[in-house]
């Protein structure tokens, strides 16, 4: 029985799909852990495919490439170096199961597959994977490790069934996104595990951007009183070792590690919008990104973050004048664009405006101008974007908040319009929060200037979309704290009519945004992708139907 195991903690960025790619991750990790004299290597969940694979994972000939890389994975633990829990799919019997393979010495000598699978939020597990058994502990070196796989920690059962068979120490690979806040809520459930069994726990998360996910890191170890051992830092790729001894007792105590500070607030939802974006980019090839850059927050905020994510090199911003664009947001993009050191080119879209409106003027004759008039503005700023994307490769970043997003107030073709967005899961309160954030911090990693990038002007001024003379968003919406507060209450929290009012809204307001946020389903199913930030985003969490003719409101 040993009395000594050093455990490296391998926090990786795998793309999804890239099975040699990311096995050569796996191998430059393990290097090092050798380097550093580890016993063992810990990942986070699905490493070796990328997590979530969703329905790739099927695919018989994804499945084969990973046993295969498993199996040269394994061979090369002969070499006397550390032992490796590799994260895969595996088969076995029929069955396809998210599991975590123990290869040392040359071989596979333990396999445990995943049994809580999670099927809420932005996760369906169910959907690809099979529920293992409840599992017991694996033996490695004269050690009896439990592993226990990501949702398997959420809830006490399978902790509790490897404590009962014999485990001395969890092992907890992870798959676990970014949302505010997130990193509480996995301490706080590791410590309850640990509480529960009186087992010292190691958790590992992956980083990394994977569409609209982003996975923070934050890996942990945490000793049988629940005290941190080691932390290693968010948002960005790290190994550490932990040495792990045998106490009096016969279990086992890790030395105090580096313990990195995680991002949290404000800075922590800046880093997610960075690497999402800069993964988004980097692992889908585009050279770079191109964005209207229309003189308002939103922009501004996208067009920063992206220099902060890519460089200012790979970010095109252009400018779109209309006859309704103020001097005022022409001099304002001026500026933020050199702030940030972007290329920034201006092309006036009234002739495309004009000959839109002339060929339409038969079919429009001895009707008013209206909306649809305002939105053709916005469509042949969606056009030109999308033409400049085509011609040169550049992928169309969309600055729509969340805000906008929840209730319509998006042209549909129009600005809707790109490839991806950072600030779609951001409520308009919180972009001007970060654009001040930003304004006094230099993120970590980031490729943009110290200091101001936002130019002052854009965050004091009334936000409008200029599509018609004098317009602001507050001739159609409430005060956007108004706004925010009834969004989260419907979007976030699903409460009811009655309990809304009673925070203080109106309640023929609370009606109409109720309304409008459930008309605004079609849009939101044709929107790009963005980076989720908050406990319920568009798409993966919040699932409603676009037919609905439910209203909670009364009428």
């Amino acid at each position: 029985m040993t009395d000594r195991l050093d455990i490296a903690l391998a926090q990786l960025n795998p793309t999804v799909g890239d099975v040699s790619g990311n096995a050569q991750l796996l191998r430059q990790a393990r290097a090092q852990a050798a380097a550093a004299k580890a016993d063992l290597m810990l990942v986070g969940e699905l490493a070796l495919v990328g997590y979530p694979p969703e329905d790739l994972v099927l695919k018989p000939a994804l499945q084969e490439d990973a046993e295969a890389a498993v199996r040269a994975l394994a061979q090369e633990t002969a070499d006397g170096g550390p032992g490796l829990i590799v994260t895969t799919p595996w088969r076995e019997d029929g069955k396809l199961y998210n599991a975590a393979l123990l290869l040392d010495g040359g071989r596979i000598v333990g396999q445990r597959y995943k049994h809580d699978l999670p099927n809420y939020g932005v996760f369906d597990e169910k959907r690809v994977f099979a529920p293992g058994p409840m599992p017991g502990p694996v033996v490695f070196r004269g050690a009896r490790l439990g592993i226990p796989i990501c949702e398997d920690m959420w809830t006490p059962d399978v902790t509790e069934c490897l404590a009962e068979t014999g485990a001395e120490l969890l092992l907890v690979p992870n798959g676990s996104p970014y949302e505010a806040d997130k990193l509480d809520t996995r301490l706080n459930l590791a410590v309850a595990r640990v509480k529960e069994t009186g087992l010292p726990l190691v958790y590992v998360n992956q980083v990394g951007g994977q569409d609209e996910l982003v996975f923070d890191g934050g890996s942990f170890a945490l000793n049988a009183d629940c005290r941190l051992a080691a932390q290693l830092p968010t948002f960005r790729e790290a190994l550490a070792l932990t040495r792990w001894r045998r106490n009096g007792n016969g279990g086992w105590t890790c030395a105090v590690a580096e313990r990195v500070a995680p991002h949290g607030g404000l800075a922590a939802i800046y880093q997610a919008m960075l690497l999402g974006l800069r993964d988004y980019v980097n692992k889908n090839r585009f050279p770079g990104v191109v964005l209207g850059l229309s003189g308002g927050i939103d922009s501004a905020l996208s067009a920063a973050v992206a220099v902060d994510a890519l460089g200012p090199e790979r970010v095109w911003c252009v400018m779109l004048p209309s006859r309704y664009t103020s001097g005022d947001s022409v001099g304002d993009a001026e500026v933020c664009a050199g702030l940030l050191g972007t290329r920034l080119d201006r092309i006036a879209i009234e002739p495309a405006v004009t000959a839109f409106a002339d060929m339409l003027a038969p079919s429009f004759a001895g009707r008013q101008p209206d909306i649809a008039e305002e939105n053709i503005q916005s469509r042949v700023r969606g056009l030109t974007l999308m033409a400049l994307s085509n011609k040169f490769g550049h992928m169309v970043l969309t600055t729509g908040n969340k805000s906008e997003m929840s209730v319509g107030y998006a042209t549909i073709y129009g600005d809707m319009c790109g490839g991806y967005s950072v600030v779609k899961d951001v409520y308009k309160t919180t972009v001007y929060a970060l654009s001040r954030w930003r304004n006094q911090e230099r993120p970590y990693g980031a490729l943009g200037p110290v200091g101001r990038v936002i130019p002052e002007n854009i965050l004091i001024k009334a936000p409008t979309a200029e599509l018609r003379a004098n317009q602001k968003d507050q001739d159609s919406l409430p005060p956007y704290d108004a706004l925010d507060d009834m969004l989260q209450c419907l979007v976030e929290k699903e409460m009811a009519f009655e309990e809304i009012v009673a925070r203080g809204h109106a309640p023929q307001t609370v009606r109409r945004i109720e309304h409008l946020l459930y008309l605004a389903e079609y849009k939101r199913r044709q929107a790009p992708p963005g980076v989720k930030i908050t406990r319920r985003n568009f798409g993966r969490d919040r699932r409603y139907p676009i037919t609905n003719k439910f209203r909670d409101a009364p009428r």
